[in-house]
């Protein structure tokens, strides 16, 4: 099974767009240029111990780079 939240490869301006996958398809929940960025999305998202899923690989996909980079390679 794929995880729900995807952290995607960095953009031009150095962010990394985060999404959430549901049953109604896929919802950009913004643009990340730190880890409380996507904790704050995931806080949003109705997900209250975000800083704990970070690191659950059942919960998000770090895709681009490595979990919690924000500086492009």
């Amino acid at each position: 099974m794929n995880p729900p939240v995807t952290v995607h490869p960095f953009g031009a301006d150095g962010g990394r767009r985060v999404s959430v996958h549901t049953a109604g398809g896929t919802h950009i929940l913004g643009i990340a240029y730190s880890d409380a960025d996507v904790v704050e999305f995931l806080r949003r998202a109705g997900l209250q111990d975000g800083e704990q899923l970070l690191d659950d690989r059942e919960w998000v996909r770090w895709r681009g780079g490595r979990p919690h980079e924000w500086v492009a390679a």
